[in-house]
């Protein structure tokens, strides 16, 4: 099956990495690899942080390769999240891969959203064990350890149970299409990425949560930004150096733009880049620039 290939600003966005259906995950795995490559830039999306299908149905269509559903920390129903998944996919015609982080390492919950049609982030992995765990939760057979259960009525014949290359079955093809990203946000879990990654080769793409970890280290938060406290340089360089040694593609936040833009674009196969709820954060600012507009002169 060919697909085309995609150039900066492309429209089409992620059509050319679809499933054979809009309920099936995209073939997310080769599209991290590509970027990891070169043979595509990077993925632009946007954190959705807000549990609110409205939000995403409007901005869905808006043309972002990846937009990050957050059911860790803006906690929702089953139904809510799936149905964000599937605006995603609908609204945007396919163009948008839905990643979903999911509310810790629950078997179930993993399910949920490979079920839904989302490739998944798992938030606050430290050992081999936890890897090995979420790892089988997300995959189907023993040959990769999988203990995913098969959803016999999302598979509806000819419309959503179609094999992606036309050869193997459906569910050799779903292990191969939705990607999953692990969250390393301890100073532990930089400690056993090594042993991790040699250990569990299915993960896709690794993303260092610089908030929660500097916490974790008894450090300023520093809303994610790092610092230049000597451990927290040694632990950044730790983890940099690990998934070069292992070429794996990593992912992060840039809210910015220029020059810090284009230097991660080097390294990322995914750039967070916007962000619903920086939206209400401009909005305590505004308020208070209206208020001294009209305020009374004394």
């Amino acid at each position: 099956m060919a697909f085309p290939s995609l150039v900066p600003g492309d429209s089409e966005g992620m059509k050319a990495y679809m499933g054979p259906s809009l309920f099936q995950p995209h073939r997310a795995r080769q599209a991290i690899r590509d970027a990891h490559e070169k043979k595509i830039p990077p993925l632009i999306g946007y954190y959705a942080g807000l549990s609110s299908v409205p939000i995403t149905r409007f901005l869905a269509p808006m043309g972002y390769d990846a937009v990050w559903i957050d059911w860790e920390h803006t906690s929702c129903n089953v139904e809510t999240m799936t149905t964000m998944v599937h605006e995603t996919m609908f609204m945007s015609g396919g163009r948008t891969i839905p990643f979903v982080r999911v509310p810790g390492h629950d078997h179930a919950a993993i399910g949920f959203a490979l079920d839904a049609g989302a490739s998944i982030v798992i938030p606050q992995l430290e050992t081999v064990e936890q890897a090995k765990h979420v790892v089988s939760s997300a995959k189907f057979g023993t040959r990769q350890n999988g203990t995913r259960s098969a959803p016999p009525f999302r598979m509806v014949p000819g419309l959503t149970d179609m094999a992606a290359d036309g050869k193997r079955d459906v569910w050799r093809n779903l292990n191969d299409q939705a990607a999953i990203m692990v969250q390393i946000e301890t100073l532990e879990g930089i400690n056993n990425l090594d042993a991790i990654l040699t250990e569990v080769p299915d993960i896709d793409v690794v993303w260092l949560g610089t908030l929660d970890c500097r916490i974790s280290m008894n450090l300023p938060g520093n809303f994610g930004m790092g610092g230049n406290e000597p451990e927290w340089l040694a632990a950044v360089e730790k983890f940099d150096a690990t998934l070069k040694k292992h070429n794996k593609p990593r992912a992060g936040f840039s809210l910015g733009g220029g020059e810090e833009l284009t230097k991660m674009g080097q390294d990322h196969v995914l750039l967070l880049h916007a962000a619903d709820v920086m939206k209400l954060y401009e909005m305590g600012p505004q308020l208070l620039a209206a208020r001294q507009a009209v305020a009374f002169k004394q």
